[in-house]
Formats: C-alpha cells, sequence, structure tokens
C-alpha cells in the first residue's frame, strides 16, 4: 500500500509519500495550491505505483482551502480520506512528548495515520457532492440569522417612532406593515397620510385583509402617539427595512435551489411527517453519506447529542448532559425537525409525553425525540423506504 499525507493550506500544500514497508518514497515536498501543484503530486504517485486502488491519501478537514484538492483527488478515483485536525493533532502527541508542530510534520502524521489503520472512514464521491447542499443549508442558515437581527431592530425603531402600532397588529414583520413603514416610518407621517392613500396601500399589500376602518384606527392611533420624531430613526427604520425585503428574496432564491436537490434526490426523510425541505436539508447536508456511520449512535455523537461521561476511581456523575461538541448546525436541524415531528406523528406525540410525564423538562425531552428521529432516518436512508405512517 502507498501512503500519501497532505497538510493544506491557503497557497500551498506539504505532502508525505510512504508506503507500508516503512520505506519513505518521497521526503517532505510542498506543492503549489494550483492545477500545476496537484498534477506535480498525482504524477509522483502514479511514479511509485500503477495500480490506484493501493493508494490512500489523507488530509485534514479544512474547510474551503482542501475543497479543490479534495475533488481533484476523488475525480482521478484516489482513496481518500478527511481527518478531523482534533483527531491528527492527538495522534501527533501520542508519537513524541517533544512540542514539534510544522506543516511537514502534519504531513508525516497524516500518512503514519493512514498507515496505522486507525478507524478511518474514506471520503465518497457523495459526499463530495453532498457539499452543495451543506453550502446552500448554512447560507440560509446564516442569513435568516440576518435577518432576525434586522426584525429586532424594526422592533426597536418602531417603539421609538410609533409605539402604539404593536398593539395594532398581530406582529410587525407583515408585508403589509412593512409596506405601511416604508412609505410612512413614523406616526408623524402616518398621521399626516391622505386616508385614501393609505386605505389603498393597506388593502394591497394586505390582499383585502386590510380596509378604510384599519387605515382609520392606524391614523387616529398616529395621531395620538407618543412616538418621537426623529428623521435620523426613520430613515434608519427605511433601510433596514429594505434589506429585510432583500434577505427576503435571496432566502427564497436559496430555498428554490435546496428544494431543486432535495427533489433529485428522492430522499425518504421527506416522507416523515413534519419535517420539510429546509429541516430535511440541513440534516442530509451535515450527515452527508451515510455509510460513514456504522449506526445511529455514531450520528447522534457527530451532532453532539449523545450525553457526556465522567467516571474517575469509585465517582461516577448522575447527570450526564449533552455533549455539545459535533456539529450545531446539524444539532440545531435536529433538535427543530423533533420538535415538528413530535406535532405531527402521533408516536412521537406520545413519545415526547411519556418523557414529559416522566419529569423531564420540554427541551430535555425533545432531544430524547431527536434520538429517536436519529434512528428511524437512519434506518430510512439505509433501506431507501419510506416512513411508515401510523394509523
Amino acid at each position: 500500500m502507498i501512503y500519501a499525507g497532505i497538510d493544506v493550506a491557503k497557497n500551498k500544500h506539504d505532502c508525505f509519500i510512504t508506503n507500508s514497508d516503512g520505506e519513505v518514497l518521497f521526503k517532505a515536498f510542498t506543492i503549489p495550491n494550483n492545477r500545476d501543484g496537484f498534477d506535480e503530486l498525482y504524477q509522483k504517485i502514479s511514479s511509485v505505483t500503477d495500480d490506484l486502488t493501493k493508494v490512500k491519501v489523507g488530509l485534514e478537514a479544512t474547510g474551503h482551502y482542501s475543497y479543490n484538492i479534495l475533488g481533484y483527488l476523488l475525480d482521478k478515483g484516489l482513496t481518500t480520506f478527511v481527518i478531523n485536525p482534533l483527531h491528527t493533532n492527538l495522534y501527533r502527541k501520542s508519537l513524541s512528548l517533544r512540542k514539534t508542530k510544522t506543516d511537514k510534520v502534519d504531513a508525516h502524521t497524516i500518512a503514519t495515520m493512514l498507515m496505522s489503520d486507525v478507524n478511518l472512514k474514506s471520503y465518497s464521491d457523495t459526499s463530495y457532492h453532498n457539499e452543495e447542499l451543506k453550502s446552500l443549508t448554512r447560507y440560509r442558515f446564516d442569513k435568516v440569522k440576518e435577518r432576525a437581527k434586522l426584525r429586532t431592530s424594526i422592533s426597536r425603531l418602531v417603539s421609538i417612532l410609533f409605539p402604539e402600532l404593536e398593539s395594532l397588529v398581530p406582529t410587525l414583520h407583515m408585508a403589509s406593515i412593512s409596506a405601511l413603514l416604508s412609505e410612512f416610518p413614523g406616526a408623524l407621517q402616518i398621521a399626516s397620510a391622505h386616508l385614501t392613500r393609505l386605505t389603498n396601500l393597506l388593502s394591497v399589500t394586505s390582499r383585502g385583509h386590510y380596509d378604510r376602518d384599519t387605515a382609520i384606527l392606524f391614523r387616529e392611533a398616529a395621531r395620538i402617539s407618543i412616538g418621537s420624531t426623529m428623521p435620523a430613526k426613520s430613515l434608519e427604520l427605511r433601510h433596514t427595512l429594505k434589506l429585510i425585503g432583500e434577505l427576503d428574496a435571496e432566502i427564497d432564491e436559496i430555498e428554490w435551489e435546496i428544494k431543486r436537490i432535495m427533489d433529485d434526490l428522492h430522499s425518504p426523510i421527506l416522507t416523515i411527517p413534519g419535517i420539510s425541505y429546509r429541516m430535511g436539508a440541513m440534516i442530509l447536508a451535515e450527515i452527508g453519506d451515510f455509510s460513514r456511520f456504522d449506526s445511529p449512535d455514531k450520528i447522534l455523537a457527530y451532532a453532539g447529542l449523545s450525553p457526556s461521561t465522567y467516571q474517575s476511581g469509585q465517582l461516577e456523575s448522575a447527570y450526564s448532559h449533552m455533549e455539545k461538541r459535533g456539529s450545531r448546525y446539524l444539532r440545531y436541524a435536529l433538535f427543530n425537525a423533533a420538535k415538528f415531528v413530535c406535532n405531527w406523528d402521533p408516536v412521537f406525540a406520545a413519545y415526547l409525553a411519556k418523557k414529559r410525564a416522566e419529569g423531564k423538562h420540554y427541551n430535555v425531552a425533545v432531544s430524547h425525540a431527536a434520538k429517536k428521529l436519529v434512528r428511524i432516518i437512519y434506518q430510512l436512508e439505509k433501506s431507501g423506504q419510506a416512513y411508515a405512517k401510523s394509523s
């Protein structure tokens, strides 16, 4: 067997190639992060073996820096392993008590890890192409968080400019209210607005839900409002609403692309009541290739949903907390998906009620439901069968 270790960096990669006899085939060398560098690495590997099935290449998971060389290696048909940097760090420390860490040493360490036959799973082509879905779901996650912050700003600004408005509507974040505040950003502007213009604006943007009576109600409330007249805050309100509108359009576009990919995947995860395209996509994107995991418990550990263990001598903790050391995106998706599934599926609803009856806090009970959900998702993805809904 031939083992190649690669330490990935932004502009260059350090490589080390050895064989199963421990013979150094190529001492640590550096390649540039470009096509010529990738070709140089492939030529060196090809020069020591004609059978690429006997080659194992390892590199650390370094986010976007490793994405291009990973795609190149997979396209060449090389068995590639993406290793957690924490794993390589612990392995390097186990080899020597000296605090020696350089890029070339890391490349050697990775190759040695591959030789030692530690429990590593090769990175599949499925995992590589799954990165597109992961990129989209994480991008949407960040956009939604950004929008939530802006919506908080809207509440703050309205409480200054027209505090009475919030008690007159179900929520400030409605299309009709956004349109109203975009044109009339403050109580003073609404109070002096022409009633016909106000009525037409509310009627059109609310699709007929708000009529002339609502317009009168808003205008009368504005005329006796304690809201401050602050042009700077009104300008900030209009700009914030504009940013939210742009984010809404971007999120819609992202969600359309997510739906397109999910429709191509035909995943049985969408047959589970309560799991939407958004949550289903996020779960699949973060788990990736299910063949990487030998059991659902491995996925739970990856998500940080498995309980931590503390035992020393005769002392053993009786109150174990979740580790929360894995993928925060996967943990978020599983926890929120479990909430919806418990609302829509009678079996999960009964399970949640059982845990609550045992005296568990709601969030703890939901975490138990999330673990049950992981086991079902694992079974469905492995079998390809749809979820069997209870009658």
